[in-house]
């Protein structure tokens, strides 16, 4: 299974991020869609699992959970818009990673792209950055990658070019 995993798009979804939805077999989004109209597009390309974020609205956030945690080929996925890091989460993940256990654990909000091992909760932790041009981040990405009899395979940055452009 190809996925793309991104985040705070804050209602952008142009050509640069298409290509690499297109490429994928489900649409994975970690908060801050930022319009109906881009949840919406991702819904009618491919299966889309998505957290609301803090900027989404109640349109949004009726559509998606706050909280998605599911399971894919052996995988226990959780995503969660505002997480902090390895060490450095907040309390709401550290008490959703002790009661869900996730094998990956996947954020957005910070618009800063991190792959971590976290071996004290023995797991992947992704931020795939900001796929938008809001934010102080300088290069847009996102994160590809496989996903192949419960192992993450292939992980790949996405670079979508400079904010702003």
């Amino acid at each position: 299974m190809k996925i793309c995993l991104l985040s705070d798009t804050h209602g952008i979804l142009d050509d640069v991020v298409l290509k690499h939805i297109h490429w994928s077999d489900e649409i994975w989004h970690a908060g801050d869609i930022g319009s109906f109209e881009v949840l919406k597009k991702m819904q009618s390309l491919k299966p889309l699992r998505a957290v609301s974020g803090n900027i989404d609205g109640k349109d949004i956030s009726l559509q998606v959970p706050e909280l998605n945690h599911f399971q894919v080929e052996g995988l226990n996925i959780m995503i969660f818009h505002i997480g902090g890091y390895p060490p450095r989460y907040n309390k709401t993940s550290r008490e959703l990673i002790k009661n869900y256990k996730p094998d990956v654990f996947i954020t957005g909000h910070s618009h800063i792209l991190k792959v971590m091992k976290d071996r004290d909760n023995d797991l992947i932790y992704l931020n795939p950055g900001a796929a938008g041009h809001q934010g102080f981040h300088k290069k847009r990405t996102l994160l590809r990658f496989r996903i192949e009899q419960g192992t993450l395979k292939d992980l790949e940055v996405a670079e979508l070019g400079f904010r702003g452009r």
